[in-house]
């Protein structure tokens, strides 16, 4: 009983007065800045839609979360999630060997080349960006011809849903490999170097030291990398051609088009909602793969 009550003392620490004030302020920032205006459009999103009026009308109703399981609402849902989901896949496979290879390496140059790299796509305008896709990837563009390749025409719904992606990969690669080398740098090279002094080749040195090891920061990274695919307006915007589009275009052309608020405000409630589910997901599948000791 003893241990247990000196267990329970050291696990729940009281913050002091001065820590208290210290985090005040941010946290009044964020109730203000964030949870107010979710709650409001949570509100709203009950609200009824009264046609030539901006905003909402007095009452409630449930009209505008059950219209969207109609067919033509949940293919939004769909394709947003669907392509969300195998672009952030297809970032941690292009992004782990760069920040594998970035924390590593032993010559400067090249830490310096990936890191530039990186953080030079960050800061480039993704509208150019985009554009420089439309340009090469589109239906009149030079390399058109892949699409025929693989069985796809280039003027066709998949064709567009593959632009959609290259722009998403061209927006998520770069935080997710910066993330990644972060956590690699963090895992202790001479676990590696222990299971190479054994006889380990580099493949199974990866696959069962350095990839375990690095979980927790991969799943941050698809968890960012999927946040950020899900809410972005632009890139299906551009490159969707009006044939792949996303909640999010959904969504404004509810707020902004026909001023239809509790539509739009029930979409962002739902992809909030859904958001926030793949989260704790997530983390839940990072606790259940940590060992049992290191298990809150």
């Amino acid at each position: 009983m003893i241990v247990s009550g000196l267990e329970a003392t050291v696990q729940q620490p009281r913050l002091s007065a001065f820590q208290w004030a210290l985090l005040a302020p941010g946290a009044v920032l964020l109730v203000v800045l964030l949870v107010a205006p979710i709650a409001l459009m949570a509100v709203v999103s009950f609200r009824p839609f009264i046609a030539g009026r901006v905003g909402s009308g007095a009452g409630w109703t449930v009209r505008n979360y059950t219209e969207l399981i109609e067919p033509a609402y949940a293919f939004y849902f769909y394709d947003t999630l669907r392509i969300g989901f195998i672009v952030s896949a297809i970032a941690l496979l292009l992004a782990t060997p760069l920040a594998w290879q970035a924390a590593r390496t032993k010559r400067r140059a090249m830490r310096v080349s990936i890191l530039g790299l990186l953080i030079g796509l960050l800061f480039m305008s993704l509208v150019a960006r985009l554009y420089a896709i439309q340009m090469t990837w589109g239906s009149n563009g030079p390399l058109a011809f892949f699409g025929t390749l693989i069985g796809i025409p280039a003027r066709s719904a998949g064709y567009a849903a593959i632009q959609v992606a290259i722009g998403l990969l061209h927006f998520v690669v770069p935080m997710a490999a910066i993330i990644l080398i972060g956590t690699f740098q963090n895992i202790n090279p001479k676990l590696e170097e222990a299971a190479a002094s054994l006889g380990a080749p580099r493949w199974r040195v990866a696959l069962t030291i350095t990839l375990p090891l690095a979980v927790p920061g991969l799943l941050s990274a698809f968890m960012i990398s999927f946040a950020m695919c899900i809410s972005n307006f632009v890139v299906p915007l551009i490159l969707g051609r009006g044939i792949v589009l996303f909640t999010t275009n959904l969504m404004y052309v509810r707020f902004s088009d026909v001023a239809n608020f509790p539509s739009g405000a029930a979409i962002g409630i739902i992809m909030f909602a859904l958001a926030g589910f793949v989260v704790y997901a997530l983390a839940g599948f990072v606790r259940w793969l940590a060992p049992a000791e290191a298990r809150p």
